[in-house]
């Protein structure tokens, strides 16, 4: 229990109050049963199951989250020592598990999964890229953020400018505006641009105009992985946006390798990665992936023994899930029909909303319908950079597998 509570008190249904001790960290409008005085949204407050206390979370009055948890420790005080030693947790979890060059390209805050609940934070190289999706972790921003400049100052990396990437039209849904250029809490660089190091494959990065924070990091070993089957294939590489999969297996030593965007702006990206790495075994095409592997299938190409799909989100909400099943399922069934008996696959879907069981499902039924059969060669997630708490579902999300047809 709680002594001498300085925050306002929020009473939750029997739901929430299970939800709570099994380790979740979100509280619903609708489970919220009674208020001794509405929090000012933004603010902490203290969350109560008839008397007992359950934790202290920040509440948000427009949100469908109306409170995130970030401590079920009765004393903890939430000044810039805890939000200190958060930073701390996760930077140090991330030397660990991200260890030499792989910890200079990363995320270094995921979110939940950090109880920093709607913060991202990604190094690239010299440049952290942030974008911060809670009205709670927006108000403590910069002690959060001059936090994160001095761990790496003292672990001997500094960083030469903070970006924020908070363009997206869900802070408007939680009362913030977006916004888009560097934290003034330090000096940067004159340019957003950098090169990172990953795998082995040299890119540019642009934290100001790249897609999410600049780059997608969550695939880091899941490109790897596919890599090691590509040595003298030839690889189509689909929905490749500036080319990490299809770069990974040219560089592997792939025989030719065909990559594939619907993004013109994408493939030049791309292309200019191909170049900065010296690649020559590798060209690209600006086309609708879907397009392009229905003309191959009717045309019975037998171009490629290695598929890569590699595909956006097909869906951000449950109500457009099974029409995101479609699609993925499309693309599936296209590439099996597509690969030679012996051929090799590589498929994903990022969507938490695909679920791994819903996604498995789906690449049975492809398989069906192509007739051929799948032999597993490996089954694979997010990198731990991101990592998954097996009481919060929605920090899982990537699925990836790799397959041999048989």
């Amino acid at each position: 229990m709680r002594q001498n509570r300085p925050y306002p008190a929020l009473r939750i249904s029997a739901k929430a109050e299970r939800s709570i001790k099994n380790g979740h960290p979100w509280v619903y409008g609708e489970e919220i049963t009674g208020m001794e005085e509405p929090p000012e949204s933004g603010a902490l407050a203290d969350v109560f199951a008839g008397n007992a206390w359950m934790g202290t979370g920040f509440y948000n009055a427009r949100s469908k989250i109306a409170l995130r948890l970030i401590s079920r420790n009765a004393n903890d005080r939430f000044d810039p020592q805890f939000w200190r030693r958060r930073v701390s947790y996760a930077v140090a979890y991330r030397r660990t598990v991200m260890p030499g060059t792989d910890f200079r390209c990363c995320r270094l805050v995921h979110g939940e999964a950090d109880q920093m609940p709607g913060l991202t934070v990604d190094r690239y190289n010299n440049l952290l890229s942030v974008q911060i999706t809670s009205l709670g972790m927006e108000r403590v921003r910069d002690t959060v953020l001059d936090a994160l400049k001095e761990e790496m100052a003292a672990l001997g990396e500094p960083v030469s400018g903070i970006f924020l990437r908070n363009d997206l039209s869900l802070r408007e849904r939680e009362g913030m505006a977006q916004e888009k250029g560097w934290w003034d809490g330090m000096s940067h660089p004159d340019s957003g641009v950098t090169e990172i190091v990953e795998n082995g494959v040299r890119y540019l990065v642009d934290v100001e105009n790249g897609q999410k924070t600049g780059f997608f990091l969550d695939q880091k070993y899941n490109r790897q992985a596919a890599a090691r089957l590509a040595p003298g294939k030839r690889v189509l590489d689909c929905f490749t946006h500036t080319g990490s999969f299809g770069l990974n297996a040219a560089l592997a030593g792939a025989k030719r390798v065909h990559s594939v965007d619907i993004s013109a702006a994408a493939i030049e990206m791309a292309r200019e990665n191909a170049r900065r790495n010296g690649l020559d075994n590798i060209d690209f095409e600006t086309a609708d992936v879907f397009a392009l592997l229905t003309r191959l299938s009717e045309e019975r190409c037998r171009d490629y023994d290695y598929i890569i799909l590699d595909p956006p989100a097909f869906t951000k909400s449950r109500e457009t899930a099974a029409q995101a099943e479609r699609g993925y399922k499309e693309i599936n069934l296209r590439a099996m029909k597509l690969l030679p008996r012996g051929g090799y696959l590589a498929t994903c879907s990022c969507s938490h909303f695909m679920p791994e069981g819903a996604f498995r499902r789906m690449l049975r039924d492809a398989a069906r319908d192509a007739g051929v059969s799948l032999r597993q060669i490996e089954a694979r997630g997010q990198g731990p950079d991101h990592p998954v708490l097996w009481n919060v579902p929605e920090t899982e999300y990537l699925k990836f597998f790799l397959f041999q047809v048989v």
